[in-house]
């Protein structure tokens, strides 16, 4: 049944894995560019490095952005805008003016003028009502160009034509009258002609927003793209030649026309298919590098699906980015994925992920070479500077060096393509700065990670390396031998951990927590034993066998109960992997020669990292060497080899990446450390110390 149910299990994360391949590379592939990519790579002011190009198609030559939009702005200024006039207020506004004089003339305001005084402000009124509605008076100020050609219209039916600046704005009103108040040396009239003209006239110039908008969408439709035309097999540029100017328009013409060309369905299917080949090639390449090198990461669904979704979710913000502003493509904190694959796995792993992911973007971003190659260098640096990012200090001073070779490594390209730093942005340097702060996130980042997969950082297991936690407490309390030869342990294994480069930290928590389960029964274990009589000695050997085997799966079940994470339980599975239980082996055997020794054993997993492979080699080492009656050099030298040896023999560490000279410095640093704790002196012939 166990099988079965082994089976059924492994099935569902075969296809859980498949899945989440596909689902990526679906996400990936839909939202990249669906166009051909330009084979050739040019830089303005730089030698055509490849053979002489012709044209491998008919294709026009474009204008750049800037140059549409001159041509629009000039066709706009040229197309006349519509305005109707009313006429008919000329005539209305001088019978109001004559009326007007009429019923002011018992006015207090004008019976200080004689009858031929109001007679002279009339006429004058007149000639300035005259002189507005002449260049017209509009009604509203619009934001256009003095030099806008404007027509004037009545009844639809063009009358005159003029500029902007010619007409006459509300604003304007007052300042037109006083200069024409001038002009006929009415000064003394001036603020009774005032008075009258704004009472009478109002605006005759009517803007007519329909024809005018119709006008200037024939105008700028007409405005062509394109600023020439390449025959099929014209020579582009030859070998050698220095690309500027024309040339440089050419080529940038003939690569838009690569990337938008996609007339043909066969043409889109091709190119998206081509897209699909590369993206599942580089997702397969990246799993078969962890089922080769990171089993334990394959067969974790967790694992799997944090390193699909990182992916995943770079390449979907680098190609949003790109869609909206391809400028700020540096702002994208990429070396938070080597960053992340690190805290939660290792270098290696993280640093093929991360370089496989950068060239999956060189399809996206613009100047993909100096992309892909300034990623590449912030990914090493990011692997190398990012140990123990668990400590602040570290971060920052990781994150400081990561983008300080982004700027190098930028202000390097700059200089090599344009020969010079006359023109270089400055404000590049700041979306490096930007993007080296953003990589701090990683910290909430991690928070977030472990609670979605389920997985622990080193940030975490920094807090579970806490002795004052309540699950060491608890076995500090009720098995107190037990917590010193963990502390023993963990202190050995983070001394070798250093030694070969391996997860010290890791090591350190996996030791402080890998006997938790004898807090169950820690009287039935030698180190909690404070009187002479031992428990064993009333019970069989099997019996004593199946209670000090019962300490691992305690183990598991305390540890799940407390929420330690499976990274950490996984030692407490692994610690004594399969060994024997010699002691009661060999005193069943004495009574009983046909026992099997498979039912003294530990019912495993082995350690199938080197990390636990460190626990396990400290733990048989330090339980051990308590033993000795006299624990001198010899003594010790002699027990370190004999039990590491053995379990080597046995094959337990088959699962590991341990190399010979790993073994052979574990050794070294376990006999130093031990002497130390024992307290081993050079005893010299003479006597002395």
């Amino acid at each position: 049944m166990g099988k079965l149910f082994n089976s059924i299990n492994k099935g569902f994360s075969r296809i859980f894995r498949f899945l989440l391949f596909v689902l990526s590379a679906f996400l990936i592939i839909y939202f990249f560019p669906k166009s051909g990519k330009f084979k050739y790579n040019f830089e303005n002011g730089r030698p055509w490095q490849s053979e002489n190009l012709y044209a491998p198609f008919d294709f026009a030559i474009k204008k750049s952005k800037e140059e549409i939009d001159d041509e629009i702005i000039r066709a706009k200024i040229n197309t006349p805008l519509f305005f109707e006039i009313d006429t008919s207020l000329i005539t209305n506004s001088n019978n109001q003016l004559a009326t007007r004089i009429e019923e002011l003339k018992n006015d207090s305001l004008f019976n200080l003028f004689k009858q031929e005084e109001l007679k002279n402000i009339k006429i004058q009124s007149s000639y300035i009502i005259n002189e507005v509605y002449s260049k017209g008076l509009l009604e509203e100020n619009f934001n256009f160009k003095d030099s806008q050609l404007i027509s004037i219209l009545l009844d639809n039916k063009l009358v005159n034509s003029s500029y902007y600046n010619r007409l006459i704005k509300p604003e304007d009103l007052i300042t037109f009258i006083n200069n024409k108040i001038i002009e006929t040396d009415s000064e003394k009239y001036k603020s009774q002609i005032i008075s009258l003209v704004f009472d009478i006239i109002t605006p005759n110039l009517f803007y007519d927003k329909v024809l005018s908008d119709e006008s200037i969408n024939e105008a700028t439709i007409k405005i062509s793209p394109n600023r020439g035309f390449i025959e099929k097999e014209t020579l582009i540029i030859s070998k050698g030649e220095v690309v500027e100017g024309e040339k440089l328009i050419i080529l940038e013409s003939l690569r838009k026309e690569y990337e938008v060309n996609s007339s043909s369905f066969s043409d889109l299917y091709l190119i998206v298919s081509a897209y699909s080949l590369l993206v599942i090639l580089s997702l397969l390449m990246i799993v078969l590098f962890i089922r080769k090198f990171e089993r334990n990461i394959y067969n974790n669904n967790n694992k799997i699906a944090l390193v699909y979704f990182n992916i995943t979710l770079i390449i979907l913000i680098t190609t949003w980015v790109v869609d909206v502003n391809s400028n700020y493509i540096y702002i994208i904190p990429l070396c938070i994925i080597p960053l992340l694959i690190k805290a939660f796995f290792d270098s290696r792993i993280a640093f093929f992920i991360h370089s496989v992911t950068v060239m999956l973007l060189g399809f996206v971003v613009p100047n993909s070479y100096e992309f892909i190659f300034l990623n590449i260098i912030a990914g090493v640096v990011t692997i190398l500077t990012s140990d123990n990012i668990y400590k602040r200090a570290n971060l920052f001073i990781a994150v400081a060096q990561i983008t300080l070779v982004y700027m190098l490594a930028y202000f390097s390209f700059y200089v090599i393509q344009e020969g010079n730093i006359e023109n270089l942005p400055l404000n590049n340097f700041s979306l490096f700065v930007l993007c080296g702060l953003l990589t701090l996130f990683i910290y909430p980042l991690i928070y977030i990670y472990e609670k979605m997969f389920g997985l622990v950082s080193d940030v975490s297991l920094l807090e579970l390396s806490d002795t004052n936690s309540s699950l060491l407490k608890e076995l500090s309390n009720k098995a107190p031998g037990t917590f010193h030869h963990s502390i023993n342990v963990a202190n050995l294994a983070e001394a070798c951990a250093n030694e070969i480069n391996a997860n010290a930290l890791l090591s350190r928590v996996g030791a402080l927590h890998h006997d938790i389960g004898k807090i169950s029964n820690p009287s039935f274990f030698t180190e909690n034993q404070l009187s002479e009589q031992n428990p064993h000695e009333n019970i069989t050997s099997k019996e004593s066998v199946e209670i000090i085997k019962q300490h691992v799966v305690d183990g598991v079940r305390l540890a799940k109960n407390a929420g330690v994470p499976e990274r950490v339980i996984e030692f407490i599975k692994t610690h004594h992997g399969t060994n024997l239980i010699g002691y009661f082996y060999n005193k069943e055997a004495k009574l009983d020669p046909k026992i099997k020794k498979v039912d003294f054993r530990y019912d495993g997993p082995k350690p199938f990292n080197v990390e636990m492979a460190l626990v396990m080699m400290c733990d048989s080492v330090e339980a051990a060497t308590k033993s000795l009656d006299k624990p001198d050099n010899d003594n010790i030298d002699s027990f370190v080899e004999t039990i590491i040896d053995k379990q080597v023999e046995d094959q337990q560490f088959e699962n590991c990446e341990l190399t010979f000279k790993n073994i052979s410095i574990i050794k070294s640093v376990l006999k130093e450390k031990l002497k130390n704790i024992y307290h081993i002196r050079v005893s010299y012939s003479d006597g002395s110390n």
